[in-house]
């Protein structure tokens, strides 16, 4: 949220002195750390969260086109603006056909034309539902699968793609994974609580409302209890989203043939054609089971059903772009699930889709206007010194035998590093972006990606290639690429700021990188080895050790409360919560080797250990919404911002003596019992 600047024009003002003018206009010097947002009627050892962030909290509210509001969302907010502001420019400023200008300014026109929206109702579709329609037995609904998945329409039944071969990490495979639902997790179709019948029943509800949209009333609530029973029985056949952390679970390599004879109905040998995807001795399939159980469901099930879910798989997927009553429809269903009060602006949700669709365009106008190349000079030598210090951890692990210490350090040196933007942008070459088609331009740019995806088939992984684009507020690591990516977008205060003192600076962003670093060592990336392949390289009795504190840190977490009653699922939030805690250790022994970390001097009434953990903590101050943090329990792998705040703090020493917390605090922990992984 940006200030509002008000100027005021005073009576005789023109006879001020200049240099009063200059003193009125200096701009106050930020305070990293301000004391105006604690609350110091609580103490730190009895609730960390509520004495770095309580009157923040007490002070501000969700905007009401939000789920959640805090430091991300602010800088996310941010970041939206801008974006918006450079494609209003893009849009309204002549360019030459198929530049960056033209096709980004173009896209964002055709997606503001409401009035052009308005008048088309559901008739972008018309031709896709009629289509459908014409579905005459079991070989033609495979045939309509295929179809929407190669025009990027959707993705019935199961999910496809092309990336890095887990286990051969250079080369790029075709892999195939469960899916075929819509609702945000399995247990939403499973579950039978208050809370999970309500989410059923508006999911149910808006299914009979797009289709009474396209003329089907009088069958409306037959067609979705005939979808709800489909996606019921295909979430039965999932594996869970905590059975989905461990890789080598989702990972079945099949030659095409031994697949199509897994799964009669579908003949792959000629479907890998069908979907530009030929010539495969072998893929990858994540969840054999299903597959199988998902042939049998197309045999069994009658194909007067297969067309109303084929059909909605169309009506789900271009709702959000379709007139307003079809938005509203999926806003109202999303409003459930989330709790959000008002949709989006409709310019805010161009930008996202665009920065989504055309990223490496978007990105380019963005970073020219809005990063700081000194900022990727600073966090390069931040990254070296928190690499070395990770090393010097590693060397130090007691519980870690030297065998597998030399292969952990051997990993972490060959970790690379992306910040900022990629240094090859994507030009789309023959995507075609015509102002006023703007149902057309989303599915020509999906079909682009689409073609783009497999057209990577075989070919060695490009590792120049970013997975974010410029303006995200995130940053992450991948295991089969064994690197680490922090975008522009999270280059800024509160995570960054080349005004703000080390302590501030170490305890956000050098925490941020201290966790994508331990990402690699987390209970999915530790099984992954230097070169980014699934091997394991851990002798038997490290791993054990690992997996003992690896629990320790899921008991801890399994303790925590949503909503009051709705539990953390540790297990779930593993990863992240094991990079929480070897971020913030590997940030403070870093910070401890700078000038500041090595003095007393005191800031704003801090000294430098405070300001360390109380810049990480208000990194994570925020509001949610009950709906979206029952949600996120389900689906999130991250837990809550305000136990990230302070969870990790419990096991480290430092934080203790920082704010003298004491046995009988409510968050004391026996030195014994603080858990040491990184």
């Amino acid at each position: 949220m940006k200030p509002r600047i008000t100027h005021l024009i005073l009576a005789g003002g023109v006879c001020l002195a200049a240099s009063a003018f200059v003193i009125d206009n200096v701009k106050p010097k930020p305070k990293f750390i301000d004391r105006a947002n604690m609350d110091f009627s609580v103490k730190p050892g009895d609730n960390f969260w509520e004495y770095a962030n309580g009157n923040w909290i007490k002070h501000h509210s969700i905007p009401a086109k939000k789920t959640s509001w805090g430091a991300f969302n602010i800088l996310a907010q941010q970041n939206v603006d801008h974006v918006v502001a450079i494609l209003k420019e893009a849009g309204k400023t002549p360019a030459p056909k198929g530049s960056v200008k033209q096709r980004v300014g173009d896209l964002f026109a055709s997606g503001m034309d409401s009035l052009a929206i308005e008048k088309l109702g559901y008739a972008p579709i018309k031709a896709d539902l009629e289509r459908i329609d014409r579905v005459k037995t079991t070989d033609d609904v495979v045939v309509e699968i295929t179809y929407q998945r190669v025009h990027a329409l959707s993705s019935p039944l199961f999910s496809f793609g092309v990336g890095p071969d887990s286990k051969h990490p250079t080369v790029n495979i075709a892999s195939f994974h469960q899916g075929g639902t819509t609702l945000p997790d399995r247990d939403y179709y499973l579950k039978d609580d208050a809370r999970t019948v309500k989410i059923q029943n508006a999911y149910k509800q808006y299914i009979v409302n797009l289709f009474t949209l396209t003329g089907e009333a009088d069958n409306a609530n037959k067609y979705a209890d005939v979808v709800f029973d489909i996606e019921s029985k295909l979430a039965k056949a999932q594996l869970s989203r905590t059975e989905l952390r461990d890789p080598n679970k989702s990972y079945h390599k099949l030659s095409v043939i031994d697949f199509k004879k897994s799964t009669p109905h579908f003949n792959w040998v000629k479907l890998m054609v069908d979907m530009k995807a030929p010539g495969q001795d072998s893929v990858i399939v994540g969840q054999p089971d299903f597959f199988k159980f998902e042939d049998d469901l197309v045999g069994s099930t009658t194909v007067d059903d297969w067309k109303v879910y084929l059909k909605w798989q169309i009506l789900k997927n271009t709702a959000g772009e379709l007139s307003s009553p079809f938005v509203k429809a999926a806003f109202d269903f999303s409003s459930v699930l989330s709790g959000q009060k008002v949709q989006t602006p409709r310019n805010e949700r161009m930008a996202a889709q665009i920065d989504g669709s055309l990223g490496d365009l978007l990105g380019q106008l963005y970073v020219a206007k809005y990063f700081k190349p000194a900022a990727k000079t600073y966090m390069i030598n931040l990254v070296n010194n928190l690499k070395s210090v990770f090393a010097d951890r590693i060397k130090r692990a007691e519980w870690m035998s030297p065998e597998t210490k030399t292969r952990a350090l051997k990993k972490l040196a060959a970790f690379s590093v992306k910040i900022g933007y990629t240094n090859k942008w994507e030009d789309y070459k023959g995507l075609v972006i015509v102002r006023d088609d703007y149902e057309g331009n989303l599915r020509r740019i999906g079909e682009w990606r689409y073609n783009f995806n497999v057209s990577q088939l075989g070919k060695p992984v490009d590792k120049n290639r970013f997975n974010m684009t410029p303006p995200t507020v995130n940053a992450n690591y991948s295991p089969t690429k064994n690197e680490i990516t922090f975008p522009a977008g999270i280059l800024q205060a509160p995570f960054f700021d080349f005004a703000a003192d080390d302590a501030v600076n170490y305890g956000a962003i050098g925490a941020v990188i201290g966790h994508e670093m331990t990402h690699g060592f987390d209970d999915q990336g530790r099984q992954y080895d230097a070169d980014g392949s699934l091997h394991d390289w851990w002798t038997k009795d490290d791993a054990d050790k690992f997996k003992a504190r690896a629990d320790k840190v899921v008991e801890q977490f399994n303790s925590y409360t949503v909503n009051d009653t709705l539990h953390l699922n540790g297990r779930l939030t593993l990863g992240e919560n094991l990079a929480d805690l070897g971020g913030v250790n590997i940030a403070y022994e870093a910070f401890k080797k700078t000038k500041q970390g090595k003095s007393n001097v005191k800031i704003d009434g801090f000294t430098p250990d405070q300001r360390f953990f109380l810049s990480f903590a208000q990194v994570w101050r925020g509001l949610i919404r009950p709906e979206t943090a029952a949600q996120a329990v389900l689906v999130d792998p991250h837990s809550p911002g305000k136990y990230r705040a302070y969870a990790a703090f419990t096991n480290i020493d430092a934080w203790y003596k920082a704010f003298n917390v004491q046995p009988g605090d409510k968050l004391y922990k026996k030195p014994e019992d603080r858990i040491k992984v990184w």
